[in-house]
């Protein structure tokens, strides 16, 4: 955690929340993109779209990232940290967030829609939470625990699903595809908070480094274990690669923002922050595609959602702990 003062706390948790308004967006573009051509002309095409599509998410989203550091004129420093230990770091972290963990998200659009694989994987913030107080020591208070708790408490909620007859077969494997990209993402979250611990780290470079090594992982490994490359250049001829271009603008800015949250008010509080995506794409997909969502679902993202605020904490509180945590890792070096 690096915000010194309330402005920078407030601008931390801004960039939180707009992270999640941009990955709302991707969310339900991304839904509609897996419903066209050619990711459903054959039964092939369907097995393998999820993997391809989130190839071209990353790869397009590296692409807007590099330009992004060519206009700022930081591509050589970009090379230049991509060989530090933080730069190897935040490669590590790029495993669980891309190939991991928005693989098993993307399956889950497929499996069980948008709204459910985005409610369902916004546990992540929990699991951030964990991890960053047991590996980051990040202190964290009973308002944060309780937060966790409302989390899964609202996870548990929409997960349930009575097995009648009308249940679909793919449902708990979408759940289950769901809850595993929580996972990477709450894992990625820490790590690249881990690499972006000195004062002189970058976020926009950070998060650069992320989609590089993410779509790479694909290309390189993924793609030709699965064949991929045939569907992924029918993809490139056919008018859903613009709607791919689109979401991917999204998918870059939603990721910056998310890293700069997470360098100013910490792992925990910025992934809670982003965890709000539920709420946006729920939203865009009943306003916009008048998609119909159950009481049940409404009532599990309300305590999700809730759960988040209550991890983000106040303003003056999480300032206060930037400078607890500063102190604590001084009093370390010295001892060391």
């Amino acid at each position: 955690m690096h915000a010194k003062n309330i402005s920078e706390a407030r601008k931390g948790i801004g960039q939180g929340v707009g992270s999640s308004i941009a990955w709302g967006v991707n969310t339900v573009i991304i839904g509609v993109i897996l419903s066209r051509a050619p990711f459903i002309d054959t039964k092939e095409a369907i097995i393998l779209a999820p993997f391809v599509s989130s190839f071209a998410h990353d790869l397009l989203s590296a692409l807007w990232l590099i330009l992004l550091m060519a206009v700022k004129g930081k591509i050589i420093e970009l090379l230049k940290y991509m060989k530090t230990r933080n730069g190897l770091i935040i490669s590590l972290a790029a495993l669980f967030g891309g190939p991991v963990a928005m693989t098993c998200y993307l399956l889950g659009i497929n499996y069980i829609g948008a709204t459910y694989t985005a409610s369902l994987s916004s546990l992540f913030p929990g699991i951030a939470t964990l991890l960053a107080f047991i590996f980051l020591k990040e202190r964290i208070g009973p308002r944060t625990w309780l937060g966790i708790v409302l989390g899964i408490t609202g996870v548990v909620i929409l997960s349930y699903m009575p097995t009648d007859g009308s249940s679909h077969h793919h449902f708990i494997l979408g759940i289950l595809l769901a809850l595993g990209s929580a996972l990477g993402w709450g894992i990625e979250g820490v790590i690249c908070a881990w690499g972006m611990k000195g004062d002189d780290a970058d976020p926009e470079i950070a998060v650069s480094i992320r989609q590089i090594t993410s779509a790479l992982t694909y290309a390189i490994l993924i793609l030709p274990i699965i064949h991929g490359y045939s569907l992924s250049f029918q993809v490139v001829s056919s008018g859903a690669v613009w709607m791919l271009v689109i979401t991917a603008f999204f998918g870059a800015t939603s990721n910056v923002l998310y890293y700069k949250a997470i360098h100013l008010i910490g792992a925990s509080r910025g992934t809670a922050l982003n965890n709000i995506y539920a709420a946006w794409a729920i939203a865009i997909s009943v306003v916009v595609f008048r998609e119909a969502i159950s009481f049940q679902l409404i009532i599990g993202t309300i305590i999700v959602i809730v759960g988040s605020f209550l991890v983000s904490g106040n303003l003056k509180e999480l300032v206060h702990l930037v400078h607890i945590s500063s102190d604590f890792e001084s009093e370390e070096s010295k001892v060391s």
